[in-house]
């Protein structure tokens, strides 16, 4: 069972990745050619700042979701580092439940507020502005499936070689 749950988590953290980069390299692609039309043409894609904002706020939201994913999320260790082995991990266990509960706030609340904002457009491209905000409740979503895989003992890391933390004295 564990192994049908990892196998979709990995193609699901496979679709994020993608999309993830997607999003930024296009978020980039539409930067360099708005200064390059503003140095030389002295002209801007008038669609062309709302489109980057609104792809740096999917970007943003999706690098929360990978960071939960990895472990990324900031930690102050230096009163669990002085607690023992199993009480380190209860200590763990209640953060990753947290973070579940905070996954579930930004599903519900994200969803509501996406939909009080569906009757607003955004100005140059006449999409709904809920369209910026969409990316909050499936963040959440994000949180919750990774905080219930860290839960049951399921591994989300992808990427555990990044886990080079510097020691700080």
């Amino acid at each position: 069972m564990y192994k049908i749950i990892k196998k979709i988590a990995l193609s699901l953290d496979r679709l994020l990745e993608i999309f993830a980069l997607m999003t930024l390299s296009i978020m980039v692609i539409i930067v360099t050619v708005q200064v390059f039309t503003r140095t030389i043409g002295n002209f801007v894609y008038f669609w062309s700042e709302e489109v980057t904002l609104l792809l740096l706020v999917w970007t943003a939201f999706l690098g929360i979701a990978i960071g939960f994913r990895e472990k990324l999320h900031l930690s102050m260790d230096s009163v669990t580092r002085r607690i023992s082995q199993s009480a380190q991990k209860k200590v763990s266990k209640v953060i990753t439940i947290t973070v579940f509960i905070f996954g579930l706030y930004l599903v519900i609340y994200g969803w509501q507020y996406t939909e009080l904002m569906h009757a607003n457009t955004l100005a140059a491209t006449g999409l709904p502005r809920s369209v910026q905000y969409v990316i909050v409740p499936i963040t959440g979503v994000l949180v919750c499936i990774y905080s219930f895989l860290q839960i049951v003992g399921i591994e989300t890391r992808r990427h555990p070689e990044s886990d080079d933390e510097e020691e700080v004295s």
